[in-house]
């Protein structure tokens, strides 16, 4: 079988697989939905990173502000203004998008070491900001208001077509959302990589200099992905509180749940590959499902882990099995022109 051949079929079974995922709320228990949402708002937090540090080479560690304030601002709207739960994840998105403005413009001063700690800084600041929201709960945080997520647009639909409870039927439509916004992510992501832009931006992250003496502006390339990713992790953090229904500044703002883990994530599975965070995310779950029980240890072997991958397989495990069986199953990779067959005159 040809390298083209086992691509194609890697395809055909990643479409299976996530038509598979799409029956889970039908043909799998409660407890599976709610561990596999987890799962698919993990992978669009490691593809977001991803797109960051394995294509931008903007290392963050301040990730945990844009879920946190895409939480806050979808309580915020569900809260203080009525708002429905599904249109206020929109509002998280926005939240999101707009305070990384300001912190681009501190931050992308920064280079390297000092980027990965003034994004991590900022982060506190917003964290410490949303404590004073008294409105919501100041440090303590606040809950959703009963029965919201059950009430949510097209909750009475799927427990009817179901034949669920609202709670059962909340967590479906919560877990559609998710995959939705995980295929979303990946397939945009590919596109991006593939325009005019995304090449530009694996230039930058190449080589710098060789990119501006070709016209690429790197500071402006880099800002887009900035503001793009913070959208897309502002959606994903608004989407998560839904489902766990109440908020903290020590929750939202987590720099372990939501970007210790996710650069573990994307650093087993493959920094720098689209499919690499989807290979992390997988083992991630296995193991956490294995060492839950082991307490303090769990995160022991997870470290270790991520050592030996990045000491001995720094392509990840999805880079390790695309060396040694030629599966490239998103390519990134152009064809040169002079590689291109020539067409015969008038044909």
């Amino acid at each position: 079988m040809t390298n083209s051949s086992k691509s194609t079929l890697s395809r055909v079974i990643a479409v299976l697989a996530v038509l598979v995922l799409a029956l889970v709320p039908v043909i799998g228990s409660r407890a599976m939905v709610q561990d596999l949402f987890m799962v698919l708002t993990l992978l669009v937090l490691a593809l977001n990173w991803n797109m960051l540090a394995g294509f931008a080479g903007l290392v963050s560690v301040g990730q945990q502000a844009f879920v946190g304030i895409g939480a806050y601002a979808m309580f915020g709207g569900v809260i203080l203004w009525g708002w429905d739960p599904l249109p206020a994840i929109l509002l998280g998105g926005v939240a999101a998008m707009l305070l990384s403005l300001p912190i681009a413009f501190f931050t992308f001063r920064l280079n390297g070491a000092y980027f990965a700690i003034g994004t991590w800084v900022s982060a506190e600041i917003v964290r410490l900001s949303m404590a004073q929201w008294k409105a919501l709960g100041g440090g303590t945080g606040t809950s959703l208001p009963k029965g919201t997520t059950k009430e949510m647009i097209g909750v009475a639909q799927i427990k009817e077509l179901l034949g669920v409870s609202s709670s059962a039927a909340s967590d479906a439509l919560t877990y559609w959302l998710a995959l939705t916004l995980a295929v979303v992510t990946l397939l945009v992501g590919y596109l991006f990589l593939r325009s005019r832009m995304g090449l530009g931006l694996q230039a930058i992250r190449d080589n710098v200099e060789a990119a501006r003496s070709v016209g690429v502006d790197p500071l402006r390339l880099k800002a887009l992905v900035f503001v793009l990713t913070a959208f897309g992790t502002g959606l994903c953090g608004a989407l998560l509180f839904i489902q766990i229904t109440r908020v903290s500044p020590d929750a939202a703002f987590s720099v372990v749940d939501w970007t210790a883990f996710v650069i573990f994530i994307t650093v087993i599975g493959g920094i720098g590959t689209l499919p690499g965070p989807v290979v992390g995310v997988l083992v991630f779950y296995i193991l956490q499902r294995v060492l839950a029980d082991y307490g303090t240890v769990y995160l022991i072997v997870l470290g270790l882990i991520g050592i030996v991958i990045m000491l001995f397989a720094r392509k990840g495990l999805w880079g390790m099995f695309t060396e040694k069986t030629g599966i490239e199953l998103l390519p990134l990779r152009h064809r040169s022109l002079q590689h291109r067959p020539s067409q015969r005159s008038g044909n």
